[in-house]
């Protein structure tokens, strides 16, 4: 009786380990798959806005010429597992067969002991299906299975017929695995925190910008501006403050408790969670402090010297901490150039940004426009922006000649020809609009690099000044910052 029960009990539980009987797991399954039975996804879903990322996403899940599964990479909270909610409401809308669409959220203890394919016969079970063919299987959290990669690549080549997405907050282990693992069988798309544009998107307020054009240099180009600055720049505030994460922008009640919703849900699992169990850290307490230190110095230069000697940790633990946090996309670092753009031999300085300003809310408190923190955070804010662009060689310009020091906030370096392509400096005053000979170091570094004109930003000044043979354009802030996220979807999108 003892041996019957026995071998019942490994039939019904699909592994030798496993503790859970096989109809309890399919009854999770139908819940994960309400549209089995309704073909509606769950209201909570559905009533939210997409991100504009959807039309660029949504492709990638359809595209079944090429035998590739979709990895969905990210930070914790932009929206990854809304994302593909919405995709499949597109798949329900254009009638592809409810049956013909998995969900499974892999973060679930339910099916810890189970391998994908363990899961997929499960859901061909509960829908009596023969096989896979022309079915979108949508795994969440993937990185909740020990070696994921390894078991995905083997779907893909063993069910050439169904289309695997797959996503995941765990973003350094992501990132790791993909690159060790998979080569030829995954496409990685990257959902970043939102751009300003999304935010505007997402607060219904499209009503404050318009399609206009400004001058730069001697061209008139296209440009997004807006019919009410003071409007617009509250909201960027608003934004520098809360605006990184769909769901704290939408819900002033998380926007009243940042710390406990950001910190331990988003910095907290990524420190003390994810990082650790990647890469083996043991202090994580150590790393935890070393963040907070950056994030409250975003957007200043660092030496390896002076950081550690500030943070009391050795120089190569930082270097190691670094990588970790940009894997983990938390931070960005950027690399200095000299005033003609080359790189220097030996990188003894740098700057370092937080990925999204409002994580600095987060541990600290919102900032008000007058805040000294004010000039930081814009520029974290708008290289947040540019960072959605890939193999984009952005660095900033520091330079020593003589007694006089330079510095220009954000250059784009074109590696090929080994050249600044342009430079802008981010300001949050109206000081320079009024006195743009203070420019010194744009100016000189214009001259430097045969440049007739750069871009420059204010509180909510527009407009062209000339100095010499120069020409500066003259944007707020929030204009500009609105309108790199607004080209960069455009480019991905064309």
């Amino acid at each position: 009786m003892f041996i019957f029960t026995y071998f019942v009990i490994i039939k019904d539980f699909m592994s030798i380990s496993s503790l859970i009987p096989t109809e309890k797991i399919v009854e999770r399954l139908r819940y994960e798959n309400p549209w089995w039975l309704n073909k509606q996804i769950p209201e909570a879903y559905s009533s939210m806005a997409k991100r504009l990322y959807f039309s660029l996403f949504y492709p990638y899940v359809i595209e079944k010429s090429v035998r590739r599964a979709l990895v969905l990479m990210g930070p914790r909270r932009v929206g990854k597992t809304v994302m593909l909610f919405h995709s499949i409401h597109q798949l329900l809308t254009e009638n592809v067969n409810p049956h013909k669409i998995f969900f499974i959220g892999i973060d679930n203890p339910i099916y810890v002991h189970l391998s994908l394919e363990d899961i997929l016969n499960l859901c061909k079970q509960s829908l009596n299906q023969s096989n896979l063919n022309d079915c979108f299987v949508f795994f969440d959290e993937i990185q909740y299975l020990k070696d994921w990669e390894r078991h995905l690549k083997v779907l893909v080549d063993s069910y050439p017929e169904t289309k695997f997405i797959v996503s995941g907050s765990a973003a350094a282990a992501l990132k790791w695995h993909n690159t060790e693992s998979g080569a030829g069988r995954f496409t990685h798309f990257m959902l970043p925190p939102l751009t300003f544009q999304e935010y505007i998107h997402l607060k219904n307020m499209n009503h404050l910008m318009y399609n206009g054009k400004i001058n730069y240099g001697d061209n008139q180009i296209p440009y997004c501006l807006t019919h009410d600055i003071k409007a617009l720049n509250k909201e960027f505030v608003h934004y520098l403050n809360f605006g990184g994460y769909p769901e704290v922008v939408l819900s002033e009640k998380i926007q009243s408790d940042m710390g406990r919703y950001v910190k331990s849900d988003i910095v907290d699992k990524v420190l003390l969670r994810d990082l650790p169990s990647l890469y083996g850290i043991k202090d994580v307490q150590e790393l935890n402090r070393f963040f907070t230190y950056i994030a409250y110095n975003t957007g200043n230069e660092f030496s390896y010297e002076t950081m550690s000697k500030e943070s009391g940790i050795q120089k190569e633990t930082l270097k190691k901490y670094l990588e970790y946090l940009e894997a983990a996309f938390l931070i960005k670092v950027l690399n200095k150039v000299d005033v003609n753009a080359k790189r220097l031999k030996r990188v003894t300085s740098f700057k370092v940004y937080l990925t999204n300003p409002s994580l600095r809310t987060a541990l600290f408190s919102p900032i008000i426009e007058t805040d000294n923190e004010m000039g930081n955070m814009v520029e974290t804010a708008v290289l947040s922006q540019w960072m959605h662009r890939e193999k984009l060689d952005l660095t900033y310009a520091r330079w020593k000649e003589g007694r006089s020091e330079g510095e220009v906030d954000l250059v784009l370096v074109d590696d090929k020809k080994y050249r600044p392509v342009w430079g802008v400096e981010i300001k949050w005053s109206n000081r320079y609009f009024d006195k743009p000979n203070e420019l010194k170091s744009l100016i000189h570094f214009c001259k430097s690099n045969n440049f007739k004109q750069a871009l420059v930003t204010s509180i909510n000044q527009s407009g062209v000044k000339q100095i010499d043979n120069l020409v500066f354009s003259f944007l707020p802030a929030s204009v500009y910052s609105y309108n790199i996220g607004d080209i960069t979807l455009k480019m991905k999108t064309n």
